[in-house]
């Protein structure tokens, strides 16, 4: 589905994105009115299903979808959730029933699956058949969805996070500003917010980095990468929207899922990921942001949900949804193909592999190695300045464990 550089398959996680363009002017538009514009034309096309998870993200956009559907005289939108009983850490049930009561919604999807979403399982490799290594890993958890929603419309919260966050004040700032009450620690996150970029992508090259698999040279890629994305986050609010919003990271997802959604015969949206609704929100966030994420989602979602679900702190977790059956048997026979040499030492992936609970960190590889054994190629020389680059590319893959 996309090409990703030998660093970037080794950590699972997209670290390369062209310049972003500017966040459009927010003009005197509300976040809350920015994101129903962004949500309409996927209301428009019912039936319209709202993927969700029951976690915070998903439980304000069917809020926001359901007021703005009944606002309109549209259809309701339906809850469309996957659940999987054998994962304990992927049960949000009771949280899903207090939301979908407290917007009194009648119709609810409710999709059960066993270890279907295997990230080498059947589901994955439907998508993996069409389109090549995808990414991100877990793309392929909205394809029953996408399904369910053929001929209509999906709409995700994906974005939720990210959104939140970057509206959020660093400490740093918030302490210098005098908004919250300073503690010990706040002498050295205030010295390393004020410091060169330089020295910023020197001492984020020193931190830890539990990803066992990786080679020395593997790992002091790895560190390299991500020091100078961590060290170029800006610190004016308004900039450090648009250079999250513009991240690898949230361009490529909605381009693997628009493809998914393609191939399911439905439209998918997006509105936590507009970029109107990103400024909107950089207009309306106090100067230098919001005290955390809770105050950001008050402010946004006001009182459509329970207050207990906008503060909630945890949050369900499907590593155990997508390492599953398939891929252990898998890993289980692997014989080292389909990851980069230099960076990657194959023994140490195997053995991490077989760990209780691997990280998922290490799924794309996983990928990545399931279409090598199938013959297919997952590397191509790429250049990047003078620099030699491996990437994983698309390619066809064969059914099958």
């Amino acid at each position: 589905m996309t090409a990703l550089s030998a660093v970037e398959l080794a950590v699972g996680f997209a670290l390369d994105a062209p310049p972003a363009p500017p966040l459009p002017a927010a003009g005197r538009t509300t976040p809350l009115a920015a994101i129903e514009g962004a949500m309409l034309p996927a209301l428009l096309r019912g039936p319209c299903l709202v993927s969700f998870s029951g976690g915070r993200d998903s439980s304000a956009v069917l809020a926001i979808a359901t007021r703005l559907a009944r606002r309109c005289g549209l259809a309701d939108p339906i809850p469309a959730t996957i659940r999987v009983p054998a994962a304990a850490d992927a049960d949000e049930a009771a949280w899903q029933e207090q939301v979908v009561a407290h917007l009194r919604l009648a119709d609810w999807a409710r999709l059960e699956f066993t270890d279907e979403l295997d990230v080498v399982g059947p589901v994955a490799r439907a998508a993996m058949r069409r389109h090549g290594l995808p990414w991100p890993c877990n793309a392929h958890l909205h394809m029953p969805l996408l399904e369910a929603a053929r001929g209509g419309s999906l709409i995700t919260g994906i974005g939720g996070d990210e959104l939140f966050a970057a509206a959020s004040c660093p400490r740093a700032t918030a302490v210098l500003a005098g908004r919250v009450k300073p503690v010990a620690r706040d002498a050295r996150r205030i010295v390393h917010y004020g410091a060169p970029r330089p020295l910023r992508r020197w001492y984020y090259r020193r931190a830890d980095l539990p990803m066992p698999w990786l080679t020395p040279a593997g790992r002091r890629a790895v560190a390299a990468a991500f020091a100078a994305l961590d060290a170029s986050e800006p610190r004016r609010l308004g900039a450090r929207l648009g250079w999250l919003r513009g991240s690898a990271a949230l361009v490529r997802v909605p381009e693997t899922l628009h493809r998914l959604a393609a191939d399911a015969g439905a439209a998918v949206a997006h509105p936590l990921l507009d970029a109107a609704a990103w400024a909107a929100v950089g207009r309306a966030a106090p100067r230098g942001g919001y005290l955390g994420r809770d105050a950001a989602m008050r402010d946004v979602v006001g009182e459509l949900l329970p207050r207990d679900v906008v503060t909630r702190t945890s949050k369900a977790g499907f590593d155990a949804v997508l390492f599953a059956r398939h891929s252990r048997a898998f890993a289980a026979t692997w014989s080292g193909e389909g990851v980069p040499d230099e960076l990657v030492d194959a023994a140490a992936l195997r053995a991490h592999w077989a760990e209780p609970a691997p990280s998922a960190n290490s799924f794309t590889l996983l990928q990545a190695a399931f279409l090598a054994s199938r013959g297919e190629a997952v590397h191509e020389q790429r250049r990047r300045g003078r620099e030699r680059v491996p990437v994983a590319r698309p390619a066809e893959a064969q059914d099958g464990q």
